[in-house]
């Protein structure tokens, strides 16, 4: 194993975490921001109104994007195990 294979390797895993992490915490960010604006021009303190919309925006999110996500951790997974006998050498 080569220090560029793991270099690569390792650059791979944080894309791929990148990635797949991103789209549900930007969606949560965006969706924490509306409510926390309604929150405070309501003057409503409420925590479940701040909790709840961001599990169904999250949800929501993992029903469309699921498919792509899981084909991307596999294909990644698969890559990377193909890569394994070059490992070894």
């Amino acid at each position: 194993m080569t220090q560029q294979f793991a270099l690569d390797t390792a650059h791979g895993a944080l894309l791929m975490v990148l990635a797949l992490a991103g789209p549900g915490l930007l969606v949560i960010l965006i969706v924490g921001v509306v409510i926390s604006a309604f929150q405070a021009m309501t003057q409503i303190n409420e925590m479940m109104l701040s909790f709840v919309p961001k599990v169904i925006a999250l949800g929501v999110l993992m029903v469309v994007l699921g498919p792509w996500m899981l084909q991307t951790a596999v294909n990644y997974t698969v890559m990377i195990l193909t890569q394994l006998p070059n490992v070894v050498h």
